[in-house]
């Protein structure tokens, strides 16, 4: 994991849930805070277009009020955690194919 913020976000959600098992969730706005504490709201829209990526590559879940946000139309106040095998499922079926590199005769 090369991405700074990709791993800030999953190092605060680690720390909030060592366990990983029971769901606890994260603002971005604290892992903005860990990425630059000082300056932490310029870091908030990279937060949050950084977690809107991984939630489509069904890494990450993004929920609002407890619930699950639809990736393609939400705003407001949410929170971050680790999504569930179903989740990341659906995620994973959402995405377009995959366009072969080797051609078939």
């Amino acid at each position: 994991m090369s991405d700074p913020i990709e791993a800030a976000i999953f190092e605060t959600i680690a720390k909030a849930n060592p366990k990983g098992v029971d769901g606890k969730s994260v603002e971005p706005a604290e892992v903005a805070k860990v990425l630059q504490p000082e300056q932490w709201q310029r870091m908030l829209p990279k937060v949050r277009a950084t977690a809107l990526g991984l939630m489509r590559q069904g890494k990450l879940t993004i929920t609002k009020k407890g619930k699950v946000v639809d990736p393609n139309d939400f705003k407001g106040v949410t929170r971050l955690r680790l999504p569930t095998e179903a989740e990341t499922a659906a995620a994973l079926a959402a995405l377009p194919p995959k366009a072969n590199d080797e051609f078939e005769d």
